[in-house]
């Protein structure tokens, strides 16, 4: 029989969810299925999907993935002991006498129920107990097969896991399905903010180990070899600029103009870059293709290259027209193609610097804007005075 529909229809559904239940609907499967699924989803989603796979439905070695989100910790180090468990053959009056005897009532949420293994079977709503018969079994008032989130997890992984659900607390489960813990849905976020507002330091090559009360001599320390890279960088736009310095000298009004050039254009690839960044973070970018994003970004990168160009070209017109330097229309050309073009190239490298960073290793947010900056003023002003040397002289 052919199992080619019955693949199409698990790969679909498996591409419908986040990782994690993705892969408890695959831990059903034999490896040759799972494989063969993993196969037809995009390679960044299989990656995350095999990282919560049993060792024996892998493919690959776990060990060699890594996450989208790098969050330091696992929820291991996140839980907080959990305060209401019992079995599900306990009566919903036996759960009421537990809640009134409990020593911390303010510390439960939900009750877990277990089996006789002490394994996770279900999951207590307070407000069930009111509207149930005091005899009923909890069996009968729980909701089965809760979401649960493994100890050994890592913390982004696991906000990536919560991000849609937004439920107060998620039980923790060891490598057998006991409760070894809850995790507070604040604490997850909590852990995601500090991350978040860290990365907008480290774009510009700030520590995120850095606060507003490091000691001087750290901070110093922290920053100075970043600010030195990027003066090297600073240079080639220097080297750029000075190849063209016959072009300058004859055209003074280019001088005025690079500046608005590399200012719009570097604020455009900020943008990109913020995107991309955001999208790595939050796990947006999985299943989505890269190439489509990139697309999509060059196209956004023409049209605020060419409205902001259409500006530009007025400005420079107008500019070399009441100076009496003369050639306007040719200027405000080349003004209006090179905003369009370099446009174009900082939405490409605000998106490819972070997806590159992160396929090497590095943090995708590790000083990115540094090398995004200065290769759109290189790229740029050497095709704006390009554009200006054969269209103009």
């Amino acid at each position: 029989m052919d199992e080619t529909p019955r693949l199409k229809d698990l790969a679909r559904a498996v591409a419908g969810r986040v990782p994690l239940d993705a892969a408890e609907l695959l831990q059903r499967e034999t490896p040759e299925v799972v494989a063969a699924v993993l196969q037809e989803l995009p390679q960044r989603m299989a990656r995350d999907i095999v990282e919560h796979l049993p060792k024996h439905l892998c493919p690959v070695d776990p060990a060699s993935i890594t996450t989208e989100l790098q969050i330091p910790g696992t929820v291991a180090d996140l839980m907080e002991p959990v305060y209401g468990k019992l079995p599900e053959t306990a009566t919903v009056q036996d759960a009421i006498d537990f809640l009134r005897g409990s020593p911390y009532p303010r510390q439960i949420t939900y009750l877990y129920t277990t089996d006789l293994e002490e394994r996770l079977t279900g999951l207590v709503v307070i407000r069930d107990l009111l509207l149930a018969r005091p005899e009923q079994p909890l069996s009968e008032v729980m909701l089965p097969d809760p979401f649960s989130l493994p100890a050994s997890l890592s913390a982004g992984s696991a906000i990536k896991a919560a991000v849609h659900r937004h439920y107060p607390v998620y039980p923790a489960v060891d490598e057998r399905g006991h409760v070894v813990g809850v995790v507070r849905g604040w604490r997850l976020f909590e852990r995601q903010a500090i991350e978040i507002t860290a990365q907008s330091g480290s774009m510009v090559g700030v520590s995120k180990e850095e606060r507003v009360y490091t000691p001087l001599r750290q901070s110093f320390r922290m920053r100075h070899p970043w600010l030195q890279i990027n003066l090297l960088t600073a240079f080639g736009t220097a080297l750029m600029v000075g190849m063209f310095d016959d072009t300058i000298a004859r055209i003074v009004v280019l001088a005025a103009f690079l500046p608005v050039l590399s200012c719009l254009a570097g604020n455009n690839g900020c943008q990109a870059l913020a995107i991309t960044i955001r999208g790595l973070t939050l796990g947006d970018l999985d299943g989505y293709s890269v190439r489509k994003l990139l697309l999509k970004e060059m196209a956004v990168g023409a049209l605020n290259g060419f409205f902001c160009g259409l500006i530009g070209a007025v400005a420079i017109f107008a500019f070399a027209s009441f100076t009496g330097q003369g050639h306007g229309l040719m200027l405000g050309l080349v003004m209006l193609m090179s905003m369009v073009g370099t446009c174009i190239i900082s939405c490409l490298l605000g998106t490819l610097v972070p997806l590159v960073l992160k396929r090497a290793g590095a943090d995708p947010a590790t000083a990115s804007s540094i090398f995004v900056l200065t290769a759109t003023d290189i790229l740029g002003m050497g095709l704006m005075l390009t554009l200006a040397t054969t269209l103009v002289l």
